[in-house]
Formats: structure tokens, sequence, C-alpha cells
């Protein structure tokens, strides 16, 4: 589906039908990322609309000249969610750098989300400020990575912690499609204004609605450390970071992954049910 967005057309995919999830992917990858860890998440539940993007640059979703910067990004994802649900109320799911952008969201349409969960998200947008654990591979497979293409083997084991068949054959087909079609030119741009000009945590008021934040141990990316500096704003999160997992933790510890997800979409139904009590 297409949604022009002002001049910008923006891909999204929409499944199911119910109460709205909107699920923002990472930087460079496209709405695969998201299906593939989310998806089967809902297999056995009805009642919920997941509506999943391509950020500008990335997947079927044209770069434009006059997005600049994060702050231009977070106008365009809040223009996309006040078109596709038009005041209605949402769930947020986020993943790195749309866990940047779903802390935007937070602080804009506070009122409007009910649940949050971010996915290893970047917290401080400069790497050089980021604490990072040392880039580790805890399990190694030269032959699996001789038998791909050298290209994609390297991308595949600069962030694989566990060198697996299922690891990478989910990697394959999740993430590696978008980084093949990413606008680079266009990406390079947004990443010398990464940073928000505003301070995204700092909140009117602590949100109070059930969150969820999935960490990695060996993320040299985003790391897990910087994350745990949100609880405060978020009361009600939980707080997961979890060893043999790398900046692909939904991948790499794909059944606790799951589980915390179902826990977190259960606290969910669970507010959402009291609320409408009251």
């Amino acid at each position: 589906m297409e949604c022009m967005v002002r001049d910008v057309p923006v891909y999204y995919e929409v499944y199911g039908e119910g109460f709205p999830v909107i699920l923002i992917h990472g930087y460079t990858p496209d709405h695969r990322l998201m299906t593939g860890c989310m998806e089967p998440l809902f297999a056995n539940r009805s009642g919920w609309q997941r509506i999943y993007l391509d950020l500008p640059g990335m997947g079927r979703t044209p770069g434009v000249e006059r997005i600049n910067s994060t702050d231009d990004m977070l106008d365009l994802v809040l223009d996309f969610i006040d078109q596709v649900i038009p005041g209605q109320r949402f769930l947020l799911v986020g993943e790195s750098y749309g866990g940047y952008l779903s802390r935007g969201v937070v602080l804009r349409k506070s009122e409007q989300v009910d649940g949050l969960a971010l996915i290893c998200p970047a917290v401080i947008a400069d790497p050089a400020r980021r604490e990072l654990p040392p880039h580790t591979v805890l399990v190694e497979d030269p032959q699996l990575l001789a038998s791909l293409d050298p290209t994609e083997a390297e991308e595949f084991s600069a962030m694989a912690v566990v060198q697996n068949k299922y690891n990478w054959e989910r990697f394959r087909d999740e993430i590696l499609p978008g980084l093949k079609i990413a606008d680079s030119a266009f990406l390079q741009k947004i990443r010398q204004n990464y940073s928000y000009t505003f301070n995204v945590d700092q909140l009117p008021q602590p949100f109070t609605r059930p969150a969820l934040i999935f960490t990695g141990r060996q993320d040299d990316s985003v790391g897990y450390q910087d994350a745990w500096r949100l609880l405060e704003s978020y009361p009600h999160a939980s707080f997961a970071v979890l060893d043999r997992a790398g900046h692909n933790a939904q991948i790499e510890q794909n059944q606790l992954f799951d589980a915390l997800m179902s826990e977190w979409l259960d606290r969910v139904q669970e507010s959402l049910a009291t609320s409408s009590l009251r």
C-alpha cells in the first residue's frame, strides 16, 4: 500500500484487523525486519491491526530532498500516523533507529500511545558517546561463511554473535533485502543530522503504560547500558538484556523475544481492558 505524506509516497503493509500497532524498522533495512520478528506473535492473536512502514530512503519509500534530519523523519512518521489512523490510540514498536523515532512519537503523541516496545533501541544518537561492549562472536561457523557470497558473508558476520544456519537464514530474509536496496546517499545525509535538535526524553510526565525494552548483551551497535537509563521515564517497563545476542537480538534470542513480547502484549491487553471499565 502507499500513503502520500505531503510529497512522500510512503510504502506500508497492513496485517490483521483491530487495535492499531505501528511498527518502525531500523536504519537501512526496511519493514521486513519487523514483519519477520513480529508477525509470528500474532498467529494466534486476533484483534490487532499491524501497520509496517518503510522509512524514507529505505525499502520502497523514496528519500526526498526536504528530509534532511531525524527531526524531519519524525515529522513524517507523525504525519503518516495521522493519515492512516487519524485520532486513534495505538501501540508502538520500534527497532534500533526505529526505537529512537518511537521515543519521539511518545513525546509528541503520548496521549495516544497505549504501549511501547523498544527492540535494541538507539538511545544516544552519536556512536562516539554510546557505551558499547567490544565486538564479540560467541559461536563461529567458518564453513557457513565460506559457503556464502563474500559480500553477504561480510554483512552477516559483522553483526552476528552466533553464526549458525538459522540466524543466517533469517538475516538473509529479513534484513539483507533492505540493506541491498537502501538509498545510501540519502541515508548518509540523514546520518549527518542523526541527533534530534531537542531532548527526546524530556517527557512532560512519565509514560505509565506497559513498555518493554529488549536488548542484546553483545550489541556493539547501540549497546544495552544506555537503554537502562530510560527506565525512569517508563515506570511500567520491563527491561531485558540477553546473552548470546547482538544488534539482531530478536533473531539470535528468538524464543525469549517471543516470550517477552507476548507478555508485553498481555500487559497491554490487561491495561486496555482496565481503562475501558473506568
